[in-house]
């Protein structure tokens, strides 16, 4: 007996799927979003234009740190935190890509066993390629695809690596960082740029023989701040929790959303988003420029000549990337 084909979704049945919440037609829009084929590029483009006016009503928050911190055990407990208080949750779950064979693990549904069991859950592991900052390069449009499908909180847990999280925190409305006790000297551990923009610190694994350790960590890192944020009254707190005994994770969530709620009220919440969105424009542009000098045959073969020119320092790197420029925009007039 033969197998038929699986039916490529419509883009009137994922706009429809979407919208009411159906999670395998998420899933299959996610895959369009993030496909490079040309038909699923135009199709992401009608797609993401009819579920626009379904956006923007989800809280965004991104957690990271780096790994070994328990990201996906602290997730999958806050996520249960959130379900308890009536919010569906989504979880967008950037997993590190191998850099020799370009795979990447893909497991945080079996990390989050429990929530991805919840019909008021839904779980997405995304490969992080090449993207700046551990953040696919698909990840906010995965994210509006998440809030049309009318969910009330969208956590983005990203690599946690070394990369800038500048790109996370761009696209969130609160972002966390998980930091474990007793990992060596804390201050010395301390990246300062990640802590200049986390809106809270929460120590992990704070539990049994970890507590005292956790403690004293978080007198550490609540002194660094405070030299950090010399001069500043609001600086960001830092928290025990543990995943294991639950102590800490009703009050991330609690002060989240008193967070937002004063972000709100003083209208630093909307500058914010309307910041981000600009961002995410010329970020956007940026990326869509660089796909398209690459799909140029000539452009291509330019590049790697003068990259063997660069590499022998026969010819300038500005040099090279003029003449390369000079390329492209040949390019263009042949078109």
């Amino acid at each position: 007996m033969k197998h038929q084909a699986r039916q490529r979704p419509t883009l009137e049945s994922l706009i429809h799927g979407v919208i009411n919440g159906d999670r395998i037609l998420l899933a299959q829009a996610i895959t369009v979003i993030e496909s490079h084929l040309p038909d699923d590029e135009a199709m992401a483009a009608a797609l993401l234009e009819k579920i626009m006016p379904h956006t923007g009503n989800s809280l965004r928050i991104g957690i990271t740190g780096t790994p070994g911190v328990g990201k996906s055990t602290f997730i999958e407990s806050l996520g249960q935190v959130i379900l308890k208080n009536n919010k569906k949750v989504a979880v967008l779950s950037i997993d590190p890509t191998s850099p020799i064979g370009g795979g990447s693990i893909l497991g945080d549904k079996t990390r989050m066993e429990t929530l991805s069991k919840s019909q008021h859950a839904f779980i997405r592991p995304t490969a992080s390629m090449d993207s700046l900052g551990g953040v696919a390069l698909r990840t906010r449009e995965s994210m509006l695809l998440c809030e049309a499908a009318g969910y009330d909180i969208i956590i983005i847990e990203t690599v946690g690596v070394g990369q800038s999280e500048y790109t996370v925190k761009n696209m969130v409305d609160f972002f966390l960082l998980l930091m474990l006790p007793g990992a060596g000297d804390e201050l010395q551990g301390m990246k300062k740029g990640i802590v200049e923009l986390a809106d809270a610190i929460a120590i992990t694994k704070a539990d049994g023989d970890n507590l005292t350790r956790a403690r004293q960590a978080q007198a550490t890192y609540a002194q660094a701040i405070h030299t950090i944020y010399s001069g500043v009254s609001d600086t960001p707190p830092v928290v025990l929790t543990s995943s294991v005994s639950g102590m800490g994770i009703e009050g991330i969530w609690m002060l989240m959303m008193n967070l937002i709620t004063q972000a709100k009220s003083s209208g630093v919440f909307e500058r914010q988003r309307n910041r981000q969105y600009t961002a995410w424009f010329n970020e956007q542009f940026d990326a869509m420029l660089k796909d398209d000098i690459q799909r140029s045959d000539k452009v291509r073969t330019a590049r790697s000549l003068l990259e063997s020119e660069v590499s022998a320092n026969i010819k300038s790197p500005r040099k090279a990337a003029l003449e390369l420029l000079a390329a492209y925009h040949q390019q263009l007039k042949g078109k």
